[in-house]
Formats: C-alpha cells, sequence, structure tokens
C-alpha cells in the first residue's frame, strides 16, 4: 500500500498579510504614540479602524498591512511595549 503525502503549504515570510488587532492601553500607556511609531519602525502601513481613549483605558482596533514577518515583528514590538494585542474576530452570518 503506497502512503499518500500531503502538501503542506509554508507562508513565506515576505508575502504581504493583513492583520486586523484590538490593542488595548493600560493608563500609563494612553498618552505613547505607539500607532505612529509602528508605522516608522516596521515597513508596515497601520489603518486605524475604531478607537475609544479615556483617562483610563485605550481601545484601538487596528489593521497592519505588510509583509508577514514585518507584520508579526510589528505586533512582537507592541506586546514587548506592554500592548495588550488581541486578533479581531470577523464572525460570519450565515443566511
Amino acid at each position: 500500500m503506497a502512503i499518500k503525502k500531503k502538501k503542506v503549504s509554508v507562508s513565506k515570510p515576505n508575502t504581504p498579510a493583513q492583520q486586523r488587532l484590538w490593542l488595548m492601553y493600560p493608563p500609563k500607556l494612553i498618552k505613547k504614540p505607539f500607532i505612529y511609531e509602528v508605522g516608522h519602525k516596521f515597513k508596515v502601513v497601520t489603518n486605524i479602524r475604531q478607537a475609544t481613549i479615556t483617562d483610563e483605558i485605550g481601545i484601538v482596533c487596528l489593521e497592519l498591512d505588510g509583509a508577514r514577518s514585518e507584520v508579526g515583528r510589528a505586533i512582537t514590538w507592541l506586546v514587548k511595549q506592554g500592548v495588550n494585542v488581541e486578533p479581531v474576530e470577523i464572525g460570519v452570518i450565515a443566511g
């Protein structure tokens, strides 16, 4: 009996990626320009989709476009700065 090999697709680090994220800032980080810095430190395009900023918390829905490796590096940097980063889950309603 022959064993069939499955093709495994490995995404390359330079393939284009678009990631939509929720960024949540604690009060001590609200005044820091993270989105500006991400756009200058990494080769990504930032697009703010939604934001709510108060004295207590900052919540931003941010889209990052760029090479998969750069998007990953930008996310890692944000986390290291103390920003809580979560992917946006887009649900589809069957109709």
